[in-house]
């Protein structure tokens, strides 16, 4: 990005077009699987043409087997976004990238299988895929998955997965430790109560303290945030 000067629109244009022109290269001409992602990611988030970029997503994941590109196209699946919406075809290609070890995949799949969406005629095998995905995502550190599977245990699932309170916690502190703030404020909880947990004063505000450093940095960097820069395609 040297040399542009993106206060400017025309140079910004300009950047962006020879951009489009890097891209359709690597991906029509050299076959680069992560590089026709970014076409897709090019189409969908600058051009707005959702038609095309989950074209070329399908085709990525289709043709490459890249594990990103899957997770995109599940995506626009069980949205039904440019596209019937259809679960059971979203999960499959959800699960294509996870087995590719895509992070996201896997915490897709997860999240999906665990919803009232219908993806298995047998609920309690659903369950358990979700349970898997989701244990596989946060193994690769995606906290949103660490997250989501300590509600679980936080919870419990009716009939198929039971309180586990020890576990909550464990994955309360691995999430905590990956920076999501909320994760901290249960760990503060069930300490401050002692649900599961040892009881104590001293824990509880420690863990509230983190939650509140992590939140003010994450408010600090949104103000900071630049072109180009964290952009989740």
């Amino acid at each position: 990005m040297a040399g542009y000067n993106f206060k400017e629109e025309d140079e910004v244009q300009e950047y962006l077009k020879n951009l489009h022109i890097e891209y359709q290269f690597g991906c029509l001409s050299e076959k680069k699987p992560e590089v026709c992602h970014l076409l897709g990611d090019y189409y969908e988030s600058v051009k707005q043409n959702f038609k095309e970029a989950i074209k070329l997503y399908k085709k990525n994941c289709d043709e490459r087997n890249y594990g990103r590109s899957c997770a995109k196209y599940g995506d626009y699946r069980i949205m039904g976004r440019e596209c019937e919406k259809d679960p059971v075809e979203a999960f499959k290609y959800m699960e294509k990238g996870c087995n590719q070890n895509d992070g996201r995949g896997c915490l897709h799949a997860g999240a999906l299988a665990l919803s009232a969406e219908k993806i298995d005629p047998v609920r309690g095998n659903q369950v358990m895929l979700g349970m898997k995905y989701l244990k596989k995502a946060c193994d690769m550190q995606i906290e949103k998955a660490c997250f989501y599977l300590s509600g679980v245990y936080l919870n419990g699932i009716d009939g198929y997965i039971p309180k586990n309170m020890k576990e909550a916690y464990t994955l309360s502190l691995k999430c905590c430790e990956l920076n999501n703030p909320y994760a901290c404020v249960n760990l503060s909880i069930m300490h401050k109560k002692g649900d599961g947990v040892q009881q104590s004063t001293e824990l509880a505000e420690t863990f509230k303290t983190k939650a509140d450093e992590i939140l003010k940095e994450l408010k600090e960097n949104k103000k900071t945030l630049k072109f180009h820069q964290g952009i989740e395609v």
